[in-house]
């Protein structure tokens, strides 16, 4: 007879490692990977089958034989029996089920009632595919079952989808082992482990891939490859197609003003919106922060294309409520068109980017047809941004210094820096093109503290030797001191230089002080209190008033080279510099005339009693070298003119 003691300690053995091998499936599943799920769940039911023995053994009698002599024996036996089933029992999301020959049930454990709805009354003697098999697989679940009991063919694990009882699917990944396969009466055992988790990480997933999230449009992956069938079909059927770049503007501003929660409201009112107009062959994504793209198939190239232009305009003449507040917002509109502007997804996204890029330019609600000539223009001015990245590293920059004479005296009195590029290459390129090429690309910050290190340094230099009389004036422009840090930095390298506040000045335009905040206003007011001087650089080619003069921290105005060209002959224009004189003198402003070329516009600014001019009948700009030679020829700067 086998040895009681040794049967109960080998069946506790083994109970323990079907407890600890499916404790490990329920603890390890998410994220785990199918291989090591499936062999977890087959050790777990490698105990389970041994365990089904001592459990069949013990309801047909022959445990009992085991234990006749020894009562406390059988209690062991038994309670080691209520800790299995109640072990079944409790394992959360793990299924456990018992089948005879037959099909039908006879063992439920609670998770399976959580799984799939139905108790264990319900469910035990009721046959396995009236309870979770669907239609389709019934006859391969039978075939399957019948095979592995005639021929010993083992039903494999996999992925199934079964049923609940409410009829709803349900995805497992499903073990079978089967006890007693020899004897008559076999038992099949499935341990289904719930995937529902996996699966809607998966549909999660691929709606990340696919979707936005936050306005749930197509992105841009979807986007592009849905442009694609449909310029397939666009072109097996000879139709156009518009493809629309939308940009909001200043959508930055209102980040900063009202928080990312309200911005990220913006943009799904946006997404609604557009939404709005959208027939069912029209395609449209959210392409980046602040980015959406549309297609539109079957559209005329002409007439039907601007009006949906301003359709989409129309939708941003009416403000976006935000947190109970009315906000408006527009947007800037790039356009291209199939098949002129391009035959392929990528070149039609491509080309609508560069128009919006053009319509940006244009002005807040503006919209630009895509044309090739603008392309090219782009592409050059991406190429020269690079190259002058370059240059700031390989030292291609220069200032260069054009003097500013007192109309009494004739002497120098301040030079104005003026930056240049020589690159080693080729011939100079004009600050007009690299300078607006590096405020589109924001290399302007680069350039503003090099600008200023390069001015400090040559001031500490000439005033180290005795030439340091004349002040050094630096232009800022809108984007420099809208960083509020560049005053800090142009007061940092002057100490670093042991500069005053006499030594270096700063020009701005005046649509830059309009335009000026608060905290902008506030540095000048400090530097000018310091005793910097600061100067109004083409003073009437913007859109200020006279009166605007009283509120700006200024010391200066230099009338612009426009007014001083044409005044000798054009009595409107000397009109207008006698008056801008006359108001900058009772204001306590020193009054510079730029663009003087001539002995005409010589006499007419002297007459005029302008404090300064600064033109090419004295000099053009110079080098530092050149600079330093004629401040060391001239008697404290005395000079005539150059011609």
């Amino acid at each position: 007879m086998v040895d009681s003691d040794h049967f109960q300690r080998v069946s506790q053995a083994r109970m323990l490692l079907a407890v600890i091998a499916i404790s490990l499936v329920c603890l390890l599943l998410p994220g785990l990977p199918r291989l090591v799920i499936s062999l977890l769940a087959a050790t777990a039911l490698l105990a389970l089958v041994r365990v089904g023995y001592l459990l069949r053994w013990q309801s047909t009698g022959q445990a009992k034989i085991l234990t006749l002599d020894n009562e406390l024996q059988a209690a062991h036996w038994r309670q080691s029996e209520r800790r299995f089933r109640a072990l079944l029992e409790s394992l959360p999301r793990v299924a456990v089920q018992g089948y005879d020959s037959q099909r039908k049930v006879i063992y439920w454990n609670e998770a399976s009632t959580q799984l799939y709805g139905y108790t264990s009354e319900e469910a035990i003697g009721r046959n396995l595919e009236d309870l979770l098999i669907p239609e389709p697989m019934r006859d391969d679940v039978i075939n399957a079952h019948t095979a592995w009991i005639r021929e010993g063919r083992e039903i494999p694990a996999s992925e199934l989808e079964l049923r609940n009882k409410s009829g709803a699917p349900v995805a497992v990944f499903s073990h079978h082992v089967m006890l007693g396969e020899q004897s008559s009466d076999p038992l099949l055992f499935c341990v289904d482990v719930d995937l529902s988790d996996q699966k809607q990480a998966r549909r999660d997933l691929d709606f990340m891939t696919h979707f936005d999230a936050l306005t749930h449009l197509p992105n841009r992956r979807t986007f592009e490859s849905e442009l694609a069938e449909c310029l397939i079909e666009c072109q097996r059927h000879g139709d156009n197609l518009a493809v629309v770049f939308l940009d909001l503007d200043q959508f930055a501003e209102i980040n900063d003003a009202q928080g990312y929660a309200q911005g990220d409201a913006l943009l799904t009112l946006v997404a609604r919106r557009l939404l709005c107009h959208q027939r069912s062959s029209d395609l449209i994504a959210r392409f980046g922060s602040d980015e959406f793209v549309m297609a539109f198939p079957r559209v005329n190239v002409n007439h039907e294309a601007l009006s949906l232009v301003n359709k989409l305009l129309d939708d941003f003449s009416q403000p976006f409520m935000l947190a109970g507040k009315e906000t408006h917002v527009t947007a800037s509109l790039g356009i291209s068109l199939f098949p002129d502007n391009g035959t392929t997804a990528s070149e039609l996204i491509r080309n609508a980017d560069v128009a919006k890029h053009r319509a940006k330019q244009a002005g807040r609600g503006s919209y630009w047809f895509f044309n090739q000539q603008f392309h090219d223009e782009l592409i050059h001015q991406h190429q020269l941004a690079e190259r002058l990245q370059n240059a700031l590293r390989d030292g291609e920059l220069a200032l260069h210094y054009q003097p500013q004479v007192a109309t009494r005296s004739g002497r120098i009195e301040s030079l104005e820096a003026l930056l240049r590029w020589f690159p080693r290459d080729g011939e100079a390129i004009s600050p007009a093109e690299f300078i607006a090429v590096a405020e589109r690309s924001n290399l302007i910050h680069r350039l503003g503290e090099w600008v200023i290190n390069e001015a400090c340094r040559q001031q500490a230099m000439w005033k180290a030797v005795g030439l340091g009389d004349c002040r050094i004036d630096i232009n800022l422009s809108g984007k420099q001191i809208a960083d509020h840090r560049v005053f800090l930095s142009l007061e940092s390298r002057m100490a670093e230089y042991r500069l005053t506040p006499r030594d270096i000045g700063i020009e701005l335009t005046e649509n830059v002080l309009i335009q000026a905040d608060d905290k902008t206003l506030e540095g000048l007011r400090r530097l000018y209190h310091q005793g910097m001087k600061i100067a109004i650089d083409d003073f009437g080619t913007g859109y200020s008033s006279l009166s605007y003069l009283k509120l700006f921290p200024v010391t200066s105005i230099k009338i612009d080279r426009s007014f001083v060209r044409d005044a000798p002959t054009d009595t409107s224009d000397r009109a207008i510099m006698e008056a801008t004189v006359f108001i900058g003198h009772r204001l306590g402003l020193e009054v510079v005339a730029e663009g003087v070329e001539n002995e005409d516009q010589l006499e007419l600014v002297r007459e005029m009693g302008c404090d300064l001019i600064q033109g090419y009948y004295f000099f053009r700009p110079m080098s530092s070298d050149d600079i330093t030679k004629l401040l060391r020829t001239s008697e404290k700067g005395n000079v005539r003119p150059s011609n």
